[in-house]
């Protein structure tokens, strides 16, 4: 297992960038077996009916599920990107902070298969999914471009050259 630094909450939500600022994604534990991140829904979360739009469940999903595969391989200088998100949709929510919760099940040298859920502040549960991911080795492309890690970050914030 990977060992972390103290201050691996601060680097994460340093680095948050992009979609996972948008959402006002923050997370709250990050440890080998266990990642937890939170949302607080706002109108921006909200689709035309009023209910948080699938897309935020989706890419809670999807991040807790990356960062967790991204900084298991992070020591061996690997990375990893998603191949497939399945996300069920399972009770409708219009307000609140929502917690997702990711943990691994499968952590193979090629492949990983993560599993998340979220729950309401009612710690209902409202969705459900996985993520699985391919192992990219050193110097490995994705997009036409080198997957290389970010110096000044951890793990899951890499970019391409």
């Amino acid at each position: 297992m990977p060992t972390f630094p103290d201050n691996v909450l601060d680097l994460l939500n340093a680095n948050m960038g992009g979609f996972n600022e948008a959402m006002g994604l923050r997370f709250v534990k990050a440890t080998p077996e266990e990642y937890i991140a939170e949302v607080n829904i706002t109108d921006r979360h909200l689709q035309p009916y009023g209910l948080v739009h699938g897309g935020v469940y989706a890419g809670m999903i999807e991040t807790l599920c990356s960062t967790g595969a991204a900084l298991t391989v992070w020591e061996e200088n690997k990375s990893t990107v998603g191949l497939e998100n399945n996300t069920s949709f399972l009770k409708a929510v219009r307000g609140g902070r929502l917690r997702c919760t990711a943990r691994p099940l499968v952590l193979g040298k090629r492949s990983h298969v993560w599993e998340a859920s979220i729950h309401d502040d009612e710690n209902r549960l409202v969705a459900a999914g996985r993520v699985r991911l391919l192992v990219l080795e050193p110097g490995a492309q994705a997009a036409g471009a080198k997957v290389e890690m970010q110096t000044n970050a951890i793990g899951p914030n890499s970019h391409y050259t």
